[in-house]
C-alpha cells in the first residue's frame, strides 16, 4: 500500500491533543515518527467588563514574562534620559522592538500608577498603647494624607485597622510605605487591599 511518502506505510491518526498542539503518529514497520501540528486558536478579545471598562491586575515582577519586565526597564531608561531612542533602549535591555511596541502601553510600574491615588491598607496591630498613633505619625511623615480609619475591637491582643491614604503628595512609594509599616513596632501585618 503506497501512501505518497516513502517512509510512511500506514495511516496518519491523531494520538493526543495537549494544549495548543495535536500530535500525530506515522508507522513504518518498527519506526514511529511524531509530528506536531500547531492548532491556531482564534484571538481572544480584550478582557473587558460588561460595561466596557478594562480590567487591571497587580502582579509580582518575578512571575511576569521576561518580555514584560524588559519593556518596563526600557521605558525607565527612556524616562530617565539614559538613552535617547527606543532603538537604544531595547538594544540595551536585549528586547525586540516589536515586543516593546506590543507591551509598552499595557504595563506600568506600581510607583507610576500610585501617584494621585487613594490606597487602602489593612493592618493587624498589637493591642498596646501608642501603636496606632505611631503608625499614623509615620504615614504623615511620608506626606501621606490619612482619610479614613476603621478599627475593630481587639481580640486576643490584636486589632485589625483599615486605613485609606491619599498618596499624591507622598515622598516615597506605596511599596516603601508598606515595608516601613511592616517593620514598625507592634505591626504584625500590613497589606495593600485596594487603590483607586
Amino acid at each position: 500500500m503506497k501512501t505518497g511518502h516513502p517512509f510512511i506505510k500506514a495511516l496518519k491518526k491523531p494520538i493526543a491533543v495537549c494544549g495548543h498542539f495535536r500530535y500525530n503518529v506515522h508507522y513504518e514497520e518498527t519506526i514511529v515518527f511524531l509530528e506536531r501540528t500547531v492548532i491556531v486558536l482564534d484571538k481572544k478579545e480584550a478582557d473587558t467588563r460588561p460595561d466596557g471598562s478594562e480590567r487591571y491586575y497587580l502582579v509580582r515582577e518575578d512571575i511576569l514574562p521576561e518580555a514584560l519586565v524588559k519593556t518596563v526597564h526600557a521605558k525607565e531608561l527612556l524616562a530617565r534620559g539614559e538613552v535617547k531612542t527606543i532603538h537604544e533602549a531595547v538594544e540595551q535591555v536585549e528586547l525586540s522592538r516589536s515586543a516593546f511596541y506590543k507591551y509598552k502601553d499595557g504595563i506600568f510600574p506600581l510607583s507610576k500608577l500610585e501617584r494621585e491615588r487613594i490606597v487602602t491598607i489593612s493592618m493587624d496591630l498589637e493591642h498596646r498603647s501608642g501603636i496606632l498613633s505611631r503608625v499614623l505619625a509615620m504615614i504623615a511623615g511620608l506626606e501621606g494624607n490619612v482619610l479614613t480609619i476603621h478599627q475593630t475591637i481587639p481580640l486576643q491582643g490584636v486589632a485589625n485597622v483599615v486605613i485609606s491614604v491619599e498618596t499624591s503628595l507622598m515622598i516615597e512609594t506605596v511599596v516603601t510605605m508598606l515595608e516601613r509599616l511592616r517593620n514598625q513596632d507592634g505591626v504584625s501585618r500590613a497589606v495593600l487591599v485596594g487603590q483607586g
